[in-house]
């Protein structure tokens, strides 16, 4: 008779189940039986996993579990914030505001403007001579934080955005990001303060951050909102502009 999948030796079976997808460990494999369970729950396997796929970081973690996680929200990390740099025009953005001529996206650098530091932006929102605003709300369920996850690790919300004015215009920008339960109470709040930036500025992109940690249970939303005007009530797009916009769940 073929050895029976018990006799293998710990690490054989460690090294077997970490070509199994992270997913079915964790739904399937974790019910067949008491060692198995042991193992998916143990660290040995998520350090190997981690390795095998160059997930590194995870070392400072002091207990076990979290290397299970650390590895699920290495391989989950992505941008949530969906069009962030205007390449779908207003796609994905409610709850907009336009006021005065309303929102519009240009080119980089665009008029009296400045190149943006990563080659990988190309465009930007930019506001008008009253207060545009704009939000995007992130489903972390439907992308993949699950309950438990979010209530117990509580993972790191990272929100950076870039503003810029252009260089013969003064201009307001401001950011407000909400962290919202089930029921869309808000459970945590940034608010940046009101940034006026002077009429002669150098139009340089500046990056603004906020990182959530400790928030408690029970976050299941992300509510991302930032806008701006000029303070010149010229006609047009003279108000600040916005691009590159990203919230992500950091392991």
């Amino acid at each position: 008779a073929s050895p029976r999948m018990e006799s293998l030796p710990e690490a054989v079976l460690i090294r077997i189940l970490a070509a199994i997808p992270a997913v079915d460990l964790v739904l399937a494999c974790r019910l067949v039986c008491c060692q198995w369970k042991n193992l998916v729950d143990g660290a040995a396997l998520w350090i190997l996993k981690c390795q095998q796929e160059g997930l590194t970081g995870a070392e400072s973690q002091e207990d076990a579990e979290n290397w299970q996680n650390f590895y699920f929200l290495s391989k989950k990390r992505k941008n949530l914030i969906k069009n962030p740099c205007g390449e779908e025009d207003l796609q994905h953005w409610g709850e907009v505001e336009n006021g005065g001529d309303g929102w519009k996206i240009e080119e980089l650098p665009g008029d009296f403007g400045t190149e943006f530091p990563s080659e990988e932006v190309h465009k930007y929102f930019v506001t008008s001579f009253e207060w545009c605003r704009k939000a995007q709300v992130i489903d972390l369920r439907a992308e993949g934080y699950w309950e438990e996850l979010m209530d117990t690790t509580q993972p790191k919300i990272v929100v950076r955005d870039w503003y810029a004015g252009r260089s013969d215009a003064g201009c307001l920008y401001e950011l407000c990001v909400k962290l919202l339960s089930g029921n869309e109470d808000v459970l945590a709040e940034y608010k940046s303060e009101t940034i006026a930036i002077p009429q002669d500025n150098d139009a340089n992109w500046t990056e603004i951050s906020h990182t959530f940690s400790n928030y408690g249970p029970g976050v299941r939303f992300v509510h991302f909102e930032h806008g701006g005007q000029d303070t010149l009530f010229w006609k047009g797009w003279y108000g600040v502009r916005v691009t590159n916009s990203s919230v992500m769940v950091e392991p």
